[in-house]
């Protein structure tokens, strides 16, 4: 039973454990269906139905993977990108008053703005689903389900395909997360995400740029096991994810105190030697400096297959809103 039907996402805590299985399997059956040659009949999906994204910061994969994945199904899409000079945001309308006014153009609404509890206050106002693209620090829980799809789909040794057959259990993995874990919002959603399986965390960033401690304390209670540091290379020896993050300088208040971390955490092929056989090596994109070139031709380099793989899970998300699947 589709239980998601008609529902906003703004948090990862908006699903249970069931429901993000659900959504999992839903994107797998549509990238198999893709992968057989089935676009026509997965464009009948959503053929009458308008999704409107409206994003007040700049974004590449997560809008154009929404909109690409609403017109593989059929659907049309109106966006709104820069809406913070772009839309009446700039003459000083509210969240409130936009998300009114979009109700009536749009079934389903992806917005992406920089404060914390905004993608909330959007679903208060609007009358048709809502699902948040990133508000601040806070969340993002459709990136959260998308790199819980492509932890599984690379499989036990980190090997693309290894999982082509099906999708990998989450239970007994150890996933090593760096880089500003302070304000990461990726990081925040997919710990939250796997605290439902049995998984080890190791966090590793300076302290300034530590994981947030209500996170820390969510996922301790949850039963994870929590290790902090900050030195990466003893958490590559025993994980089986590596999920590296870039240091966000547009969360710090002046270009200086960027400075002070800009660089902190550079992986390497010859960094990546001493970890542990197959680690899959994944990132939210966009990298700066975080993650030099002669890893991408490594096997177990995930970042660009984990950026599509968004497509097929904002698929699923957005057939199981508008209840077409």
């Amino acid at each position: 039973m589709n239980t998601l039907y008609n529902r906003d996402l703004i948090s990862i805590d908006d699903l249970t454990k069931d429901e993000i299985e659900s959504i999992l399997v839903q994107a797998a059956e549509f990238e198999q269906r893709l992968a057989r040659g089935e676009r026509h009949s997965v464009a009948q999906l959503l053929r009458d139905y308008l999704l409107a994204t409206i994003f007040y910061e700049p974004s590449t994969r997560t809008r154009l993977s929404f909109e690409s994945a609403m017109n593989r199904l059929g659907g049309r899409v109106l966006s709104v990108a820069e809406a913070k000079t772009s839309s009446s945001a700039a003459k000083g309308e509210t969240i409130y008053d936009t998300g009114r006014m979009l109700e009536s153009y749009a079934d389903v609404l992806v917005q992406r703005h920089p404060a914390s509890g905004s993608a909330r206050a959007l679903a208060d106002a609007a009358a048709v689903p809502v699902i948040n693209a990133g508000d601040g620090t806070g969340e993002h829980p459709s990136q959260a389900l998308l790199d819980l799809y492509t932890i599984q789909r690379e499989g036990a040794a980190g090997s693309p395909g290894a999982s082509r057959g099906g999708l990998r259990p989450l239970d007994g993995l150890h996933v090593a997360m760096v880089g500003d874990l302070k304000n990461g919002r990726t990081v925040h959603s997919l710990s939250r995400a796997l605290s439902h399986w049995k998984v080890e965390f190791s966090f590793v960033a300076p302290p300034e740029l530590a994981m947030p401690q209500d996170i820390v304390d969510f996922v301790r209670e949850r039963g994870a096991t929590v290790n902090q540091a900050t030195d990466m290379v003893p958490a590559f020896k025993t994980a089986d994810v590596a999920y590296i993050t870039r240091i966000q300088q547009e969360r710090f208040a002046t270009p200086e105190d960027y400075m002070k971390y800009k660089g902190v955490y550079v992986i390497t092929a010859q960094v990546l030697k001493d970890a542990k056989p197959g680690i899959a090596i994944m990132h939210p994109l966009p990298r700066v400096d975080e993650i030099s070139t002669d890893v991408d031709t490594l096997a177990n380099a995930a970042y660009f297959r984990q950026a599509r793989n968004g497509v097929f899970i904002r698929m699923a998300l957005l057939a199981m809103i508008l209840g077409a699947v």
